[in-house]
């Protein structure tokens, strides 16, 4: 039976793959949460892969305060860098595959169209920067590394855009959001259901294994805004929240953002056959999952 070893599993992947895993009952896993495993801690992880030897991992562990990044780099480069790097290592001796998220606010550079795992980098804040040096230790410490960059992810729980539009909206007559920045948002389930098919996939055939090392970009289809973005979940959930557009320096954040960071998805897609929902189903789905039975 395949073993896969799930480090930050009450982030929102994590416990989407907890969510899922029962739906694969030829895959064992095992869920590790923080207190559990702390992917800073080098010989916890050492002796962890010494005795369980997973023929995955997959890495749902990151520092994700993107503003809070910009006053703790030290503790970002840790988890981001450092953890990643432990974890990597320990892959490659076990003869793993790692399976690790990184971002679209790698790239954050000035093209207009979507974004291609080719395409050139440029972080601008700590937490992208961790992110990109993140990638790049991964992929140097074991090569059997799979880099999945995704956008604007968000799920039914934890923090994320959707729920504090929610719940904002429930709190508020009206909202200010910002309209300039372009892109895709991510429901954690899809992407969630994507990887375990690839997995499944991957246990009985050679040639898929063997592309699951590299980057690839992941995020729903079609291209939105914050703003717009914030009009779907008003317009599904029928609340009665009037939503102002604002550009983005009319809203400064400690740590600078992609102003356009539309992802290709080109290269999975073809590489593992995938069929990925459009943002707007994804929004549906999740605040059905939530509970709002009318959204559509």
């Amino acid at each position: 039976m395949t073993s896969i070893l799930v480090t930050g599993a009450t982030g929102q992947i994590g416990q989407e793959l907890r969510l899922l895993a029962t739906r694969f009952p030829q895959l064992h896993f095992r869920f590790l949460e923080k207190k559990e495993l702390d992917i800073t801690d080098k010989v916890l992880i050492d002796n962890l892969f010494r005795l369980q030897r997973p023929d995955f991992c997959i890495n749902c562990a990151a520092y994700t305060a993107v503003d809070k990044a910009e006053s703790e780099p030290a503790l970002a480069h840790a988890i981001n860098v450092d953890g990643v790097s432990h974890l990597a290592a320990a892959c490659a001796r076990a003869g793993a595959t790692l399976i690790h998220f990184s971002s679209d606010y790698v790239y954050h550079n000035t093209q207009n169209t979507p974004l291609r795992e080719t395409d050139p980098t440029a972080p601008q804040s700590v937490y992208a920067r961790t992110k990109l040096a993140g990638e790049a230790a991964a992929l140097e410490l074991c090569p059997a590394t799979m880099i999945i960059r995704t956008s604007w992810v968000y799920a039914g729980f934890g923090h994320n855009f959707v729920k504090t539009m929610l719940r904002l909206g429930q709190e508020r007559p009206e909202l200010r959001v910002v309209y300039d920045q372009i892109g895709a948002p991510t429901y954690a389930r899809d992407l969630a259901q994507a990887l375990l098919d690839i997995i499944e996939r991957a246990t009985d055939d050679d040639a898929t294994r063997a592309r699951l090392s590299g980057i690839y970009n992941y995020s729903h289809e079609g291209v939105t805004s914050w703003y717009d973005f914030a009009m779907a979940i008003f317009e599904m959930t029928q609340l009665p929240c009037r939503v102002h557009p604002i550009e983005m320096n009319e809203y400064p954040t400690p740590a600078a953002r992609p102003p356009y960071s539309l992802l290709h998805k080109g290269k999975i897609k073809a590489a593992f056959g995938l069929e990925i929902p459009h943002w707007r189903t994804g929004l549906q789905h999740c605040l059905q999952q939530m509970g709002y039975r009318g959204a559509g």
